[in-house]
Parts: C-alpha cells; structure tokens; sequence
C-alpha cells in the first residue's frame, strides 16, 4: 500500500499537467463514475462476502460453493440492469445536465461508454473479490495493487507523450485497466480456491438465491445511494462552477483515497473476522473486535492525516505544478469527515453481520441523498463551493448517530462503552497529537526544514497520543504481547550440540 501511494500521487501529477485542469475535471466528472464504481464493486463484495464467511464461520463447506454460484447469477443480472440504467442516465447527463464545453462533448460521450465498458465487468467479478476478502489474502491485494499503481504510471507517462486526444487515450487506457486486474483475480481465485467452481447444476440454490437477492438489493440499495451521492457531488459542482472546480475536487478524492489506503486495508482484512465470529455464535469478540478495529483504523489515518492538513499548502505546491482553485480547502474539509466516518466503520459491518439490515438501509439510504439536495439549493442562494463539503460533513456526523442507534438495536451495542472506548479515545489523541504538531508550524517559516519538522513532531506526539490516550492498559498488554510473538519468530535461538 506504501508503495502504491507515492506512485499513484506521482501519476495523479502527471496526469494534471499533461491533461490540464479542465479536461481533468472533465474526466472526474464523466469518468469518475468509474472510481465511484469502485467503490461500489468493494461494498456489494461485502455483502457477498458476509455470506462466505458466515458459511465459513459455520464451517459449512457445501453452502459456500452454492453461495459463489449463486453470487456469479445475481451480480451478471445486477450488471446488465445498471449498464442500461446508467444508459438512460447518460442521455439526461448530457442534454441539459453537466456542463462541458461544446468542443469536448463528444469526447465526454466517448469517455462515458469506456466506463460503462468497464462497470460490467466490475460488477459481474464482485464474488471473486468476496472469496479473496473471506480468505482475508490481503498478500493478493497488496500484490494487485502494486500492479495497478505501476500500469497507471505507465499510462500516465504515455499520455504526456502521445500526440492523439490526451483525454480520449486516458479514458481508454483506465478501462483496459480495470478489465485486465480483475481477470487476473479471476484467474487466480480459480487456481487457488476449492469453493470457486463454476457448476450452476450442481450447486445453484433457489431459496438461497432468494436470501442473498433479499439481502443484497437492501445492501446495493444503501451503497448506490452513496455512491450516486459521492458522484452528486461531482455533477452539483460541475453545474454551478464548470469543469475546473472539478479537477479541484478530483485531485481531493485522490489525495484522500490514497492517505486512506492503509486504513482501509486493515478493515479489509478485519470484515471476515467480524462476520465469521457472528457465524460461530461468538458476538462478544465480533462487537470487541469492531470496537477495536474502528478506533484502530482512526489512528491511522490520523498519523498521515495530521501533517498533511497542517502543511498541505506547501504540499501541494511541491506535488502539483498548478493548483486548481479551492483544492486545499476540499481537501482539508474531506479528510476531517474521513476522520468522522472511520470511528463507526466497522460499525456497519457487524450490522450487516448479524443480518437485519432493511430499516438501517433504508434511513442511511435517506441520510445519503439529502446532502446532494441541501448541497444544490445553498449553491442557487451562491454559497461557496467550499460549502458541500461542509454540508457532507454534517451528514457524516447525523448518519454516525443513526448507526450507533441500529447498532444498539440489533445487537445490544453499549453507546457508553463505544464512547469510552472508541469515541473518548479517538477524538482526544487527535486534539493533543494535533495542538503539539502546530507548535513548530507557528514557529518557523514556511519551507522544506518546517515540513520535515512538522511530520516528526507530528509522528511523535500522535505515536505518544495514541499510546497513552488511545489504548486503555489492557489494550497494551496485548500489543505488547502481539510485538513479542512476532519478535520471536526472527530471533535465533541457539541449540545445544
């Protein structure tokens, strides 16, 4: 994920200057839907991947080769119906809607159609993903991300060199892209997996069709939501501020994505625990490990989050040759409602764990798209950009309160011990990690020897933070116990003759 993270920013460069600012934003509006998607695939491979683990909780091997088949029906029927959506949607998108320069819209179109392409093929390998999140083969994960971030850097230097339509060959290229790594999950998962075999015969279930249809329409329902509302964002922008406010907004989402990387491995990697202890009928360690794995993924973002925002005008400067317009503060507003919404993520997860789920999809659903309405009518009455991230972040804060609520409706989550826990220890070891960095930033003039200072300060007062704020006694005897059974698999032992 490291080494993903410098090389993606690095393309991120690469791609702004050769590109520029507008057709940047062009492709973030038309062609962002793709990384939306993304997101999309990653959420309904959780919902398949509940399932899984579930079966494997269980220790039901037969169910778990139905569930695969079942999954390969469902999400082939579930591509086809949104490619024809979005069809119908990209009609509207492009008659009256976006606003894009008359000379570029039929690069629009085309760059449109590249992503439906790639949108198909996403979503029918969604139960290939679930069996690699199941197995927790976080090893796959790395090793294709690595591969991806590499390509995009190869696309990337193509493009500042290519003589043809910069933005045309960039769309093309990120569509291949995304075909060709999820072949390559494809391939593997058959090579590799037992229950990945492709029988519908042998192993196609009518009532468990039915289960996991009920269960990932109310699941689909609550992710398109958001998903429909983080690309919202990008089409509410683009019809009051035009296509360079857009690439201000693209450059935010990647900045975040790729900051948030880490944290976002280690929920992937914890999701299985958390279904698979419920499957077992073990509640106490899934709502534990939760608790934990919230409070631990806020750190982590906190220890990048932290200078970054403090110093993210010189980093920007450093890293971008141009700066779009208003770039620094989305950033800063999106990575603060990331800090939000990382203290109940896995809060959801164990909702979806134990199963009931309708009454939650369908308020979060609400809570999802009213941002984008609020967001449209303040910018009629010519409020700042700025504002609809202000406006998610509020939400982010509402919909925290809503799943804590199902949280403790479904499952007897105790709200005292998740403040006490996760929500008291989060937010102080920000606030102290966070006062302590500003003290060499107000000191010193800004350039390279404050930047190295503030990461240092900022390293050492979150690291002290966290352990000391963050982490309760018990918590670590346990890292302690943790760092002493890794140690001891590289120390060397002698023997006796």
């Amino acid at each position: 994920m490291a080494i993903t993270v410098f090389i993606s920013l690095y393309a991120t460069r690469l791609i702004l200057n050769a590109l520029g600012a507008e057709d940047f934003g062009l492709f973030n509006v038309v062609g962002g839907a793709v990384s939306m998607l993304t997101f999309l695939n990653i959420a309904m491979a959780t919902a398949t991947q509940r399932f899984i683990s579930y079966a494997q909780g269980e220790g039901n091997y037969e169910k778990q080769h139905q569930i695969f088949n079942v999954s390969l029906v469902l999400h082939f029927i579930i591509a086809i119906l949104v490619v024809l959506l979005l069809e119908v949607v990209g009609y509207f998108l492009f008659n009256g809607i976006l606003t894009i320069p008359t000379d570029r819209i039929g690069v629009a179109k085309i760059i449109f159609q590249f992503m439906l392409a790639s949108t198909f093929f996403t979503i029918v390998s969604v139960p290939y993903d679930a069996v690699i999140n199941a197995h927790e083969n976080m090893f796959l994960v790395a090793v294709l991300g690595i591969i991806e971030a590499i390509i995009k850097l190869v696309i990337a230097i193509y493009i500042t060199q290519t003589s043809t339509d910069k933005l045309i060959s960039y769309g093309l290229f990120m569509a291949i892209l995304a075909i060709f790594v999820l072949v390559l999950r494809q391939v593997y998962c058959h090579k590799k997996y037992k229950e990945v075999q492709i029988n519908f015969k042998k192993y196609f279930s009518k009532p468990l069709f039915k289960e996991i249809t009920s269960f990932a329409g109310w699941s689909l329902m609550g992710t398109t939501s958001s998903v429909i509302a983080s690309y919202g964002q990008g089409v509410v922008i683009n019809m009051f501020f035009g296509t360079i406010v857009n690439a201000a907004q693209g450059i935010a989402n990647q900045v975040s994505g790729q900051l948030g990387a880490f944290s976002g491995t280690m929920l992937k990697a914890l999701n299985p625990l958390i279904v698979k202890s419920e499957g077992a009928g073990n509640r106490g360690l899934m709502i534990e490990a939760a608790m934990f794995g919230s409070k631990t993924s806020f750190f982590l973002l906190m220890l990048t989050f932290i200078p970054v925002i403090i110093e993210m005008p010189y980093i920007f400067k450093l890293w971008l040759k141009n700066v779009p317009d208003f770039t620094i503060i989305f950033c800063r507003l999106l990575l603060i409602r990331n800090l939000i919404e990382q203290m109940y993520a896995t809060l959801t997860n164990t909702i979806s764990a134990v199963g009931n789920i309708r009454r939650f999809q369908i308020v979060a659903s609400v809570l999802y798209f009213l941002p984008i309405l609020v967001s449209y009518f303040i910018f009629r009455l010519h409020y700042p950009a700025y504002s609809l991230y202000i406006v998610f972040l509020v939400f982010s804060i509402l919909i925290s309160v809503v799943v804590i609520y199902f949280a403790k409706a479904n499952f007897n989550l105790s709200i005292f011990d998740y403040i006490k826990i996760v929500v008291s220890p989060s937010i102080g070891s920000f606030i102290l990690a966070f006062i302590l960095t500003l003290i060499p930033y107000y000191l010193m003039n800004p350039g390279f020897i404050r930047f190295i200072l503030v990461s240092i300060m900022s390293t050492i007062s979150s690291f002290t933070a966290i352990w000391f704020i963050g982490f309760s006694a018990d918590e670590r005897k346990k890292i302690f116990k943790m760092f002493n059974g890794i140690s001891s698999i590289f120390r060397i032992k002698s023997t006796p003759e």
